[in-house]
């Protein structure tokens, strides 16, 4: 006669559980971009909002026209191709024309995750496969940026928002540097409080540094990146732009204007830490974020544009798959030249 125990209970692990699907992950890292949309809108007006729902129709249509699954638009729940259509847009001038912001929104989602065959199979970013994709394609474009405004300009639609595809916009628009390329170009510096409080120009996400800092650190305690990530890329990026200057104070950047400048902040709290796209070890964490952080630096002293964060996350998501397999923790019981 056979007795069953009660108490004996035999489970596969891992038994510890946060309960964390993929929607739910999706809706409060989308949930932690409220207050860096809010600061984009707050300093480029109407047009933020513009780009911001172009760039993530784009995705979305995208999504709903190629995403796998037997139902056509099935795939739109996981809420992802909301997520990379709002930060693509965040990565974007605030001038620049609606069609191409819809076209980066498309193409991110498209050659960027379908074509490898949906969530969690993607090798790059898919927004930085967007913003690559228009890099290449409209240059001009993508580096032409516009003054922020006052309250009184808030209506206002900025540069080329209203062009119609494949002509010149109806509206002349004043450029501007951003603070990245007036230091490499002209050697001018922009104060650090400046580029603390957003009162810059540049892309909708990128200006406002206590914004995404402070959202960052809730999403850190949320656990909903590795933290190892972004002070990896941070430290990195402190440390190597401390010793440059020592160096050569009058010809480069100090650290403070290298951490807070350009997309730094952005693409180490929401775009390097895709989990997707990163390594899975703690280890591996700490390669990959120190690798994207030298990068930045090595482009942004030596490279022929002022900024580098778009190409260091792209080149060290190709080599994620690498750092897994280097990092990859030994098998508990086995010798390691057993087979």
């Amino acid at each position: 006669m056979t007795e069953r125990d009660p108490q004996l209970l035999l489970q596969a692990a891992p038994f510890l559980r946060r309960g964390v699907t993929t929607p739910g992950l999706m809706v409060e890292v989308t949930l932690g971009l409220v207050p860096v949309i809010g600061a984009a809108i707050w300093f480029f007006g109407v047009s933020a909002v513009f780009v911001l729902a172009a760039a993530t129709a784009g995705a979305v249509g995208a999504e709903w026209l190629f995403g796998p699954g037997r139902r056509r638009g099935s795939t739109l729940g996981d809420g992802s191709a909301v997520l990379t259509g709002l930060i693509l847009g965040l990565c974007l001038p605030p001038g620049i024309a609606l069609w191409m912001a819809f076209l980066g929104g498309a193409a991110g989602i498209g050659l960027g995750k379908i074509v490898f065959g949906g969530l969690g199979q993607n090798l790059f970013n898919p927004a930085l496969v967007g913003r690559a994709f228009l890099q290449a394609a409209f240059p001009t474009a993508i580096t032409t940026w516009t003054e922020q405004g006052t309250l009184g300009d808030f209506l206002t639609v900025r540069g080329s928002n209203l062009a119609v595809p494949l002509m010149q916009s109806p509206v002349d628009a004043v450029s501007t540097a951003t603070p990245l390329g007036l230091m490499k170009f002209e050697g001018v510096p922009t104060p650090v409080a400046e580029l603390v409080l957003g009162n810059t120009a540049g892309s909708l996400g990128e200006t406002c540094g206590v914004v995404i800092i402070v959202c960052g650190l809730i999403l850190a305690f949320r656990r909903l990146f590795d933290w190892r990530i972004p002070v990896a890329i941070l430290g990195t990026v402190a440390v190597l732009s401390a010793i440059i200057w020592a160096v050569d104070p009058e010809g480069s950047a100090s650290p403070t204007f290298m951490l807070f400048s350009g997309g730094l902040l952005f693409g180490s709290v929401y775009m390097a830490t895709d989990p997707v796209t990163s390594p899975i070890s703690p280890k591996g964490a700490w390669i990959f974020g120190a690798g994207v952080g030298a990068l930045v630096v090595l482009i942004r002293r030596w490279g022929g544009q002022p900024e580098g964060v778009m190409y260091a996350i792209l080149l060290m998501n190709a080599t994620t798959p690498l750092i897994d397999r280097i990092t990859q923790p030994r098998g508990f019981g086995r010798g390691g030249d057993e087979p």
